[in-house]
């Protein structure tokens, strides 16, 4: 297994990289794109669909809606805050789950949820190219994840006593949350006090930072929560050792359109 997880890590690296930070415009677009594609076709089995055709479909319907998102910019403001506010609705599903899994059964209920996921975070990272210090903001966001996860999982491992969320993913723990917020926090202070920032600035990217990595850990468990309602371990496996593609993206998709959101109040750029 730690084999196939370093291959196919070594494989896929670059070529995020290389998506991420060196393409532009529509291929930048494109490339994010087909990353969201594969989510949307992983997603359709979360919501109860195993047959190809159906799973290709939904796949294809989230391809064409990007399509027309890409053409129509002024719909980004929308999309955006669509995904603000599924994001602080589904911090209150998982908060109720199991009970809450009554509002979301169906497979129609299912399938908006995905669009709610996906649509919000392609468009967030789409106008971070867009804005002053494009690369920086993506690299930014995924750093405060990133971090995130490695702090939670050490401080996880060495103190984790209280379950966080144990209906939803019983590996998750309060000291995990604390110690992954802190390690983000203190990577955003020595950035800011690297980067000259004064107390305000400093306070208001410390606040930001909180809120991002907070929401990337509910991306994290309402995922977590969709897998375990419909009895999966990985949302496919098209990635050898890894899971699938939304088990690698599952926090950025709440991370993105959140901290676009709190960029765009502090007037970093223009929706």
């Amino acid at each position: 297994m730690l084999k196939q997880r370093v291959i196919t890590a070594l494989v896929l690296l670059p070529i995020a990289l290389g998506g991420f930070f060196l393409l532009e415009g529509a291929a930048f677009a494109l490339f994010i794109g087909a990353v969201i594609g594969l989510g949307a076709w992983e997603w359709a089995r979360l919501a109860g669909f195993e047959g190809q055709p159906q799973r290709v479909a939904y796949a294809a319907l989230v391809a064409l809606l990007l399509f027309g998102l890409y053409h129509v910019p002024a719909l980004a403001a929308g999309v955006v805050a669509l995904g603000v506010l599924w994001w602080g609705l589904a911090t209150l599903l998982v908060l109720g789950y199991p009970a809450s899994s009554r509002y979301w059964q169906g497979a129609g209920h299912k399938l908006l949820i995905g669009l709610l996921i996906l649509l919000p975070a392609w468009q967030g990272l789409v106008l971070f190219k867009q804005w002053p210090m494009a690369n920086g903001l993506i690299l930014a966001v995924m750093v405060l994840v990133w971090a995130a996860d490695i702090g939670a999982y050490f401080s996880g491992k060495a103190f984790g006593r209280r379950k966080l969320a144990p209906q939803v993913s019983p590996g998750k723990s309060w000291e995990g949350l604390l110690g992954g917020l802190l390690t983000s926090l203190l990577l955003t202070l020595v950035t800011g006090l690297y980067r000259g920032w004064g107390g305000a600035a400093l306070l208001l990217a410390l606040t930001g930072a909180a809120v991002v990595v907070l929401i990337s850990v509910v991306g994290d468990l309402t995922e977590s929560m969709f897998k375990r309602q419909s009895g999966v371990k990985d949302s496919s496996n098209l990635l050898p050792g890894h899971g699938g593609v939304l088990d690698r993206i599952d926090s950025l998709t709440a991370a993105v359109p959140v901290f676009a959101a709190l960029l765009w109040l502090a007037g970093w750029g223009v929706l």
